[in-house]
């Protein structure tokens, strides 16, 4: 049985993510056991990792940081033994070398880049951006396998994530100017959206994400 480790560090929509990944998991060839845990010894050892996150990005660093031994496991597992890795939210924004809300936090540094507010153009756009939007430019990546161009996804943030390399971007979404809406490199990846809260697009995604094999 194939081990998926959710990583509980007290940030991220926890319980609504493990929901989404055990019905994408649903009738899937081969078992998945979703693990809600911070235990090095388990995440280290997992199959595949998902890092949710919700909130200020300093903060949800400072919580990463702060479990003993989380850091390590993660990079023993993710960057060590390559297994599949989904940053979702502030997920996502942590693999980036640093943040620059309040101020500049180092992040986990997998993926060159920064996180910064977004600045949308014209009246109509708000921030903190929240709702539906279509996927734009996206690119050929297992984890988009049947979903449509243009596909909604739902969002709420006011940071994104700007890789130095834009090799690194797997999709961007418009919002009175476009941004990145999901990367990978590898066997990493991150999405700004929520797949949990993205209805059945958002179900094919995870499940496309369980079945990965880079």
């Amino acid at each position: 049985m194939q081990s998926i480790a959710l990583i509980d560090y007290g940030s991220g929509n926890l319980r609504s993510a493990e929901k989404a990944l055990l019905k994408a998991s649903s009738g899937m060839d081969g078992a998945r056991d979703i693990v809600v845990t911070a235990d090095p010894e388990v995440i280290a050892a997992a199959d595949a990792v998902v890092l949710p996150g919700v909130g200020a990005f300093a903060a949800c660093m400072g919580l990463v940081e702060a479990r003993p031994g989380l850091t390590e496991a993660l990079d023993e597992a993710v960057r060590g033994r390559g297994v599949p890795f989904l940053g979702i939210c502030v997920g996502m924004q942590l693999l980036a070398s640093r943040g620059l809300e309040f101020g500049e936090t180092k992040g986990l540094d997998w993926i060159a880049g920064d996180v910064r507010r977004i600045a949308p153009q014209g009246h109509g756009f708000k921030v903190p951006h929240m709702g539906w939007n279509g996927l734009e430019d996206m690119a050929d990546h297992p984890l988009f396998a049947g979903l449509p161009p243009q596909v909604p996804m739902y969002f709420t943030h006011s940071f994104a994530f700007y890789p130095s390399g834009n090799e690194d971007v797997m999709a961007q979404v418009d919002h009175g100017g476009r941004f990145p809406a999901a990367v990978a490199r590898g066997n990493i990846a991150g999405v700004q959206f929520h797949p949990e809260k993205s209805q059945a697009a958002g179900l094919r995604l995870l499940a496309n994400f369980l079945e990965w094999r880079p």
